[in-house]
């Protein structure tokens, strides 16, 4: 299985694997549940290898930690699924 930041790579430097419609799941603890995100909401800080900055629907914005993130979608169907924690 290849993480999420390879996949998110892999979605941002293949011109052909890159087309579509992106959403990225992640854990939230405080809502205890997955959020999506578009792709286009999310803000990758060259170099920062543990986290992400998201702007949700409602304008919240949250850093996220790579390692909270569950699933990649594109164009609706996952292409991307990390097991739940146990």
């Amino acid at each position: 299985m290849i993480t999420i930041e390879e996949q998110l790579q892999r979605i941002r430097w293949d011109p052909q694997f890159g087309r579509g419609s992106f959403t990225i799941g992640y854990y939230d603890r405080i809502r205890r549940g997955i959020v999506s995100v578009p792709l286009e909401q999310i803000h990758l800080e060259p170099g920062n290898h543990f986290s992400f900055t998201a702007v949700e629907p409602d304008g919240t914005v949250h850093d996220v930690p790579f390692h909270r993130v569950r699933e990649v979608h594109r164009d609706g169907a996952c292409i991307w699924r990390r097991p739940a924690p146990s």
